[in-house]
This record gives C-alpha cells, structure tokens and sequence, in this order.
C-alpha cells in the first residue's frame, strides 16, 4: 500500500516557518526592547530628581529587561506603553526635546506630584495614542500648550495645579477652554483644577457641552464666572462635578436634580446664592455633597428617600435652617455630617441613633435645642462636635457606650448640666475633650485606666464644678492643653503636683477658689513646666510673680492678674522673648522695676490697668496691638517718640490717670488703630482733626477731659465710628452735619458741654444708633421727625435733659422707637451688650458704658444691656400732655419727664409700662387724679409726682403707699397715704345739671353757687320743677362767674359714662 507523501511534507514546511517566523519575531522584539531601554536610560539621565527619594528611576539601570523596571509598563511586541513616574521628586530636565516623546507607542502617562518648574513641552503632540495623561501638580507654570489639544484618543487628562499658590499659574493663555477640549470626543475624565481658564458661565459651559462622554468634571479654582448654566445638565453621563472655589456667584439650577448618574457634587467657596433645590438631595445617586462656605446660599433639608446613597454630607458655613428631618435616618452609608455654623434649630432627631457608619457628626454654631440623642449605635464615629449650640440635659453612660472610636469630643458653649461621667476619659482613642462654658456642677470623680490615656486636650472651664482637682488628671501623661478656669473648684495647690506633665504648653486655673504657690525651694521639681507657652493663674492668691519663668524661652500668654501682687513690676519679665500676651490688671504694683526701654519684641497684648502705677508713662511695646493702661496713676505727657514703636496698635486705653497735654500726633498716623479711650484725664486743647478723619477707629472715647473749641465737621464717607463719646468737655458749636456719614454709629454721648444746635434730626439715616445723650448742653427749637421712614428703631436710652428744647414732645418719632418695646429686642437670648469687637480672632472687646441719671443719682452702666432702656426729656420747656406714644415703650426701665410745663392727666395706659422701675413727672402742670393703674407697676423703686395740680385720692395698693411723702409733696389737694392730708367724704361743689352733677375742689373750683336767697320767692318752684328753665339757669350763673373770674374755665368732663360741664380755676 502506498503511503501519501503530502500532509507529511506540507507538516514539515509549516514548522520550519513557524521556527523561522518566531526567531524572526523574537529577534525584532529584542530589538524594540533594547531601543525602548535606551529611550528610558537617555530619560532617566536627562531628568534631575532627588536619588534618595525616588523610588523608582534609581533603579532603572541596563542589567534588566526595562519592561520589569518598576513604573514600566510594556506591550507584548515591547513597545512601552505605560509610564508612571508619579512623586520621583523630579525637579528639572523635561522639554521639548525630551527622549520621553520618542515613545511612541505610549498610552498611560503619569508625571504628577513633582516640580518641574517649567512649561508644559508642547512636544506632547508626537504622542498620539495617549489615552490617560496626568500632569497634575507636577509644578508645570505658564501657558498650556495648544498642542495638548491634538490628543485625539485622550480618555483621562489631569493637569490640576497648585501653582497659583506660588504667583505662577497654569492657565490658559494663548488658547481658550473651547479650543483646548474641541478633540476630545473620547474623554471621560476632565481635571483642570488650579488651572486659570478665567472664563464666563456660558462661555466654560458651551465649550464643555462637546464633550458627550464626559463623566468627571473637576475645575476647582479656576477663576470661572458665573452664572450656573443649566444646559449642563445635557451632558447626561456626568456623575462627578466638582467646582470649588470658582466666583459662580448664582443659584444652583433646578434641573442639576435632573442628572441621573450623578454621584458627587462640590461647589464650596462659589459665592452662591438663592435657594438650593430640595430634589438634589433626593437624587438616588448622590452620595456626595459639598456645599460649604456659601455665605449667601439658602436652603434647607427635605424629606430624605429610604436607603439613600449619601455618604458624605456637608453645607457649612451656609444660611441653611430649619429642623433636620426624621428621614435623615434613611441614610444608612451616611459618614460625616457637617451642618457646622449655619441657623439650623429645633431638636435631633431620634432617628440619628440608627447612623451606624458615622464617622464624623458635626453640628457646631446653630441653634439646635433639646437633649443629646444617643449615638452609641455610631460605633465608628471618631469626631463629634455639637459646640456653640442650646443642647440641654446631661450627658450620661448611655451617650458613651461602644464609642471607643471617638478621637474628638466638642460640646462646649451649651446649656448641658449635671455630673461629668468619668467614663468619658477612659475612651481609649480620646485626644480632646472640651466641655467648657455649660452648666455642669458637682464634683469631678477620679477616674480610671489614664496610664494608656491619649488625651491632650481637656477644657473644662466655665462651668459650675466644685470640689478639689481630682489627682487622676495630674496622671495624664499625654496631656499639653489644661484648662479648668471659672469654675468654682476650691484647693491648695503646689505647682509640682504638674511634675509628671511633661507634655503640657498651656495651663488654665484662673478664676476658681484655688490657692496656687508658684515660688517653690526647689526649682528643679518644675522641671516639667519646661515647654509651658500658656499660664493663666488668674485670682489664684497670688502675692509674687512666678520666678521659674525668669529664663523661660517658650512662654507666650501669661496671666496673673486679680491677685494680691504688690511692689514692683520685675524687669526680666520684659525680657521674655517669647512673650506675646501679658496681663497684670487689678493688682496692687506701684511701679517699675528698671528701665524699660527694651521691651520683648514680640508682646502684643499688655494690660496693666486696675494697679496703683504712677510717675511718667513709659512702656510702649514694639508690636503692640492692644495696651490698657486705664486706672492708674500715670501722669505727665505721653511721650511724642513713641510714634515709631506703635504703628500696629488697634486698642490703646489710657482713661482714668492723670495725663495732660494735647493727644499725640503719633495716634494720627496709626492706620490699625481701633479703639481709642482716654476719657477721664486732664487732655486740652482741641479734638485733633485726624481722629475724626480716621477711617479705622469704631471707638473713641473722650469723654470728661478739657478739650475746647468746635467738633470738626470733618467724619469721611467712609467713616467706621461705632462709639463717639464726648462728654464733659468744653465743646461749642453745633453738631457736625458730617456726623451723618458714620453709618454705624450706635453710641453718640454730646452731654455736659457747650454744644449751640437744634435737635439732630439728620441723624435719622443711622438706623444703628442706640445711645443718643445730648444732656445738659445748649440745644434749643422743637424736636421733630420730618421723615419717619428714617427712623431709631434700635434707639433705647436717650437723654436730651438740661437743654432749651420747646413745644410738644415728639409723639411722632416715638413710634419709631421699637427697641423701647418689650418684644423680641428684650428676648433674653439676645442681651447683647452695646461694644465692639477688636481682634475677633483674640476674642479683644471693648465694653461701652454711660452715664445715666436715674432714681435721683448719676449712675455709670459699664454693660450697657439691651434691657436698660431709659427716656430723659427733664428740664427743658416741653408743654402739651404726656403723649400716649410714649405709654407703647413697655420695655422702659427709666422715665424722667420732670421739670418742663407738661398739661393735662397722667394717663392711665401707663400701666402699660410694667418694666418701669424709676418714674419722675415732678414740677409740671399736670391734673387730674392719679390713674389706678400706677398699681400695676410692680417694679417701681423710685416715684416723683411732686410739685403738680394732682388732685383726689392717692390709690390705695401695695405700691403707691410704699413712697416716701416727697414723691407726692406741692399738690395741694391730693390727699390720702402716706400724705397726712385726710380725704373728706364728699367734696364741695355745686351740679350743674338736673342730676346734681359733680365739681372738682381746691385748686379746680367747680362753682360757687349763687342765688342763696335770691328769687327765693319768685323764682323757687320754677327752679324746683321745670328742667329748662333750670339748666338755662345754672349756664347764666356760670357766665357770670367766668366775667367775674378771668381765671375760671368751662370745661367737660366725662364721669361714670356721663358728661358734665365744668368749672375749673387756672391761675
């Protein structure tokens, strides 16, 4: 049988072409290795990068195949395809003609987080297969090259940048936004963070709306403008959008709900406006949101879908309010909540205890109310802030439980009350615990478990706790931040107890009945108080100055003021180099030790104010900013060289010493300075032009010094005077139309000078003004309200006594005073003090006071409270009534309305005034009886109705009698307690009226009647029975009498729902 020869011989030639092919082939990827390896090598020995810190690059070297180098990636053929040189701390050697660009098979490219510090190599262009390029923050400055555009196949570019930073943006400059993305019909993932595109809304808008595929947008800070546009939502694959600190400066558009893949959306620090919608929230999608430091951007929680994808939810630093919904409890994957400083209220919901996977709950600055809910369910949560809200209740066992993970514990500024668990500080992971200014009381227990203690942080201050210091905290060896101040802890305590506290920088015991002795034999048992930078032994019953802080180098706040420290402040205190604050207020030092020329170069904030210094005022800090020297006994001149030593002060009180001389030209040239208080002293000449010219100053207080001359009418447009004090000077002329400017203005004190005007109606415009005093001066004309659009609605004491004002008193303006009402400005939540701030960051404030005269005595309210609302129109010329205006003011704490030629009756609606505590109508014209309804005011400490034409009975009560006869005295027919004058049964006077009618007595004579006997006969029986010839009668005998008697009156008169006529005598 004959065997074919065919499928053997056709077998064999398949094979020698197959070993043929695959050496051949083997061969060629050989080579395409070795010309990649060489491109890599020649890469490698161009670029500049730090050996040491790479992790890569140092280890490219030719003894093995560069496919296997790491951050190589490689084709089967050997082509490189892939190129990671992420975070190689290169630094230089990348430009056009880089080998880099020779690799032409390239698809992945990564040569973020380095710093190349140069443009982007427009050499780009030859890598025409890129699919994923990332360039970002890899310290590339300049232009982007137009060439980045022709990267047709690009899936992915990241070019984000942090350059701008460093004054040296990434932007686009020779091409804009449409140009750059026009090719990338591919692309999925866009980020161009940092990058200065520098484009408006629709302009940025359009040009992305060619991108279909587009799936992740991130151009945060990249200086777009708004407005949103909601043609956005046409790109319907986009689930992430981030926007971040772009100027958008809009709403957010309805129809962003209306993306159905989206996952994630940031637009914090966009300047955004309007009201969010509600649906965003509800997309099913969304588990990411970011909406923060949106000052303008209104909103609020909705109703919440069940099993919402939420894991991340914050819309700080907002105007969003309302209460938290139930449903809030739908988001199950929910990880961190911040609500932190927006108007959110009402209490939370129960349903938050079912947020298993919480990490972070952050919900400070609101108005949130009620008790905590428990979180123990919240086993992950690591940090937990519920600070500077109205929380009440306490804070138990069952709060704590299973939260082993928490890190951060934030409640203070609350209403919480009761005992404070020891279980709190036996958390494992605890670093912080702040408590301060609640109301927890008792005692603090010792505690356990504190060798493994991680705590560093424990603020305790402001509260009510007492007893001693519990020994277990002197054990926590973690601990660098102390703060138990304004308690009412009571010990003795050596400063050594601290020893074992090596870690510790700040301590805090001020204000609490605890004796500190600082001065021990042995310095070296302080050796721990080596790193301290912060001490606070204020009231702590000190008597000398700390001496182991003599060579401390770290020291930055020291406070010992409040104590009993005598003698001599000592010079090496002034040495403390490190020294930034430094307060010695309220001792007993006399003088300085040394000179003082040479003070640390760092110290900022002195205050030495409450001590019994004297001699010649020396010490001005090179880079003060705030120097209290008030309540001293300083005299002379200030110094005119300290000009240069305080260019940065903000606050400077030099009130109550005995300097002298004109106010320092050096104070004119401060362009910080804040507040300025040298009241009480012995200052002449006139006001500089330059205090009132100064755009800077919200306070300045001169009051009661001997400044003459004019007030220049000098306030700028730009005038920032919150408080202008003046009082007791030797000021003439008018006031200042100027004065108008100061938009802000809330205390204006004029009184006790010389001032020639009429009553400031022009003032009006400033809505802000709550302290008007214009006492005793030379004020003159009638008050009036020509525009009652401009009004004082938070006006609450003014004092316009001792002048020439006339005419009525100005019911009209009176409307307008609503601070004067007991409504929502007296709410006790919102006793603000009058004062402004001075560093917000320092927590500096300067308290206002006035001077008001109440209840017979000048008294100094240093706290001016929304509560103290007092109304003085005494000595003036004022006539009319009492306007009934005036009786709505039912907050008014002091009404003084005395010696002016007031008419009329006191009116009875001023049992309206319930609040009223001094009321003072002397020496008027006013009539009639005192209305019953005086009862009503049970707070009336001080009453003066003497020296009227009152007349009837003092209404008997629990209150009336309870004054002294003087505030009754000079109204000769009122009579009853506590006068001596009885009343009578019955009060002489004839009727006139067929109904025996009624007349007044003493001073209001209703008649005399006449006809004793005349017309007995005659006249008798008509008189007796006929009504018309009566009443005809008694009008002709009152005729008579009021030609007779000029000073007579008729008058009518309603009693028991009747009226009658009258008579009354006028002198």
């Amino acid at each position: 049988m004959r065997i074919s020869q065919c499928p053997f011989v056709f077998i064999i030639l398949c094979y020698c072409f197959c070993i043929h092919h695959t050496v051949y082939f083997t061969g060629v990827s050989a080579q395409i290795v070795e010309d990649q390896q060489q491109i890599l090598l020649k890469l490698k020995n161009s670029l500049i990068f730090e050996q040491e810190k790479s992790h890569k690059l140092v280890f490219w070297n030719s003894s093995t195949d560069c496919c296997k180098w790491i951050g190589v990636t490689c084709d089967k053929e050997g082509h490189v395809i892939g190129l990671d040189l992420n975070g190689e701390s290169i630094n230089g050697g990348f430009d056009n003609s880089s080998t880099l660009f020779n690799l032409q098979s390239l698809r992945i490219l990564n040569l973020s987080v380095n710093n190349f510090s140069s443009q982007i190599p427009s050499g780009f262009r030859r890598l025409k297969n890129l699919t994923y390029l990332n360039l970002s923050h890899a310290g590339f400055v300049g232009h982007i090259p137009t060439e980045i555009s022709s990267l047709t196949r690009l899936v992915s570019l990241d070019i984000s940048s942090l350059s701008f930073m460093f004054a040296q943006p990434l932007k686009l400059e020779k091409t804009d936004l449409q140009m750059l993305v026009k090719n990338f019909t591919m692309i999925r993932q866009l980020y161009m963070d940092g990058v200065s595109v520098s484009a408006e809304g629709n302009e940025w808008s359009n040009a992305l709306l060619q991108l279909h595929s587009l799936q992740e947008l991130s151009m945060s800070n990249c200086n777009l403008s708004g407005p949103l546009d909601h043609s956005l939502t046409r790109l319907r694959n986009l689930s992430i959008i981030r926007l971040d600190q772009n100027n958008l400066s809009s709403p957010v558009p309805e129809t962003f709900a209306d993306f159905p893949n989206l996952t994630t959306l940031h637009l914090s620090f966009c300047e955004l406006t309007g009201v969010f919608p509600d649906k965003i929230f509800q997309l099913a999608t969304l588990s990411d949101i970011d909406l923060s430091f949106n000052y303008d951007l209104n909103g609020s929680l909705p109703e919440l879908p069940p099993n919402g994808s939420l894991q991340k939810l914050i819309v700080s630093h907002t105007r969003f309010s309302g209460a938290l919904p139930a449903s809030i409890g739908n988001l199950r994957q929910l990880s961190i909540l911040d609500l932190s400083n927006c108007h959110f209220n009402g209490t939370l919901p129960s349903s938050m205890s079912g947020l298993k996977k919480l990490t972070s709950l952050l919900l400070s600055l609101n108005n949130f109310t009620g008790q905590i809910p428990s979180l123990n369910m919240s086993r992950n949560l690591t940090h937990l802030d519920l600070s500077h809200n109205k929380f009440t209740g306490s804070i138990t066992y069952v709060h704590l439980e299973g939260l082993r993970e928490l890190v951060q514990i934030d409640l203070q500024d609350n209403l919480l009350d009761g005992n404070i668990p020891s279980s709190l500080f036996a958390l494992p992971l605890v670093q912080s615990i702040q408590l301060s200014n609640n109301h927890f009381h008792g005692q603090l227990d010792e505690f356990s478990n504190i060798s493994s203690s991680v705590l560093e942080i424990l603020d305790l201050s402001s509260n009510d706790l007492e007893g001693p210091i519990p020994l277990s905290i002197f054990n926590l060896r973690s601990l660098n931040v102390l703060k138990l101040s304004l308690n009412k802890l009571h010990d003795t305590l050596k400063l050594d107890v601290f020893q074992g506290l090596e870690n510790l920088t700040t301590l805090a015991l001020s204000h609490n009945n605890l004796s500190v002795e600082t001065n021990l034999t042995d310095v070296g048992q302080l050796s721990s108080f080596h790193n301290i930078s912060s001490l606070e032994l204020a009231s702590c019953y000190q008597t000398e100055f700390p001496s182991f802080l003599r060579n401390n180098s770290r020291i930055t706040t020291l406070d010992l003021s409040s104590n009993h420290i005598r003698g001599s402040i000592p010079i090496w205190i002034w040495k403390l180099q490190s020294l930034v604050q430094l307060n010695l207020s309220n001792n007993l030092l006399s003088s300085l030790e040394g000179s003082v020329q040479n003070t640390g170069s760092n110290l900022k904030l002195l205050d030495l104010h409450a001590n019994q210094l004297q001699g010649k005022l020396q010490i001005f800090p090179v880079h003060a900013i705030y120097l209290d020297y008030s309540n001293n006994n300083f005299s002379f001149a200030i110094p005119s060289d300290v000009g240069t030593r305080l260019s940065s002060i903000a606050f400077l009180s030099l009130s109550k010493n005995n300097l002298s001389g004109s106010i320092p030209q050096f104070l004119c040239n401060s362009s910080q300075l804040i507040v300025l208080d040298v009241s009480y002293n012995n200052f002449a000449w006139t006001i500089p032009e330059c205090l009132i010219q100064s755009v800077t100053i919200k306070v300045l207080n001169l009051q009661h010094n001997k400044f003459n001359g004019s007030i220049p009418d000098k306030f700028p447009v730009s005038c920032a005077l919150k408080t202008l004090d003046l009082n007791s000077n030797l000021l003439k002329g008018p006031i200042p139309k100027s004065l108008q400017n100061c938009s802000s203005l809330e205390v204006l004190d004029l009184g006790n000078n010389e001032v020639d005007d009429g009553f400031p109606y022009f003032l009006n415009s400033i809505s802000t003004i709550r302290v008007l005093v214009l006492r005793r001066n030379k004020l003159h004309g009638l008050i009036e309200c020509p525009d009652t659009n401009r009004t004082w609605p938070m006006l609450q004491i003014i004092d316009v006594a001792l002048n020439k004002f006339s005419g009525l008193l100005p019911g009209k303006c009176l409307k307008t005073w609503k601070a004067m009402k007991l409504d929502e400005y007296h709410h006790v939540s919102k006793f603000n003090d009058i004062g402004s701030d001075v560093l917000t960051l320092g927590g500096i404030y300067y308290q206002d006071s006035v001077t008001l005269t109440i209840k017979g005595l000048e008294l100094e309210f240093v706290k001016v409270l929304n509560l103290v609302t007092s109304v003085d129109f005494s000595s003036n010329n004022f006539d009319g009534t009492i306007p009934e205006e005036l009786m709505d003011f039912t907050g008014l704490y002091a009404l003084n309305l005395s010696h002016n030629c007031l008419t009329g009756q006191i009116p009875s609606s001023i049992g309206n005034l319930t609040q009223l505590e001094s009321l003072d109508l002397s020496s008027n014209n006013l009539s009639g009886e005192i209305p019953t309804h005086l009862e009503l005011l049970n707070f009336l400490s001080v009453l003066n109705l003497s020296s009227n034409r009152l007349v009837g009975k003092i209404p008997v009560g629990r209150q009336l009698q309870t004054f002294d006869q003087s505030s009754y005295t000079g109204n000769a027919d009122l009579c009853g307690s506590p006068l001596t004058k009885n009343c009578s049964d019955e009060l002489p006077g004839l009727s006139t009226s067929a109904n025996a009618r009624p007349h007044a007595t003493g001073e209001n004579i209703v008649r005399a009647e006449l006809g004793f006997v005349l017309g007995l006969g005659l006249f008798i029986v008509p008189l007796l029975f006929w009504k018309k010839w009566r009443e005809r009668y008694w009008k002709r005998v009152d005729s008579i009498l009021c030609d007779i008697f000029p000073q007579m009156n008729l008058e009518y008169e309603t009693r028991g729902g009747q009226s009658y006529q009258v008579l009354r005598w006028r002198p």
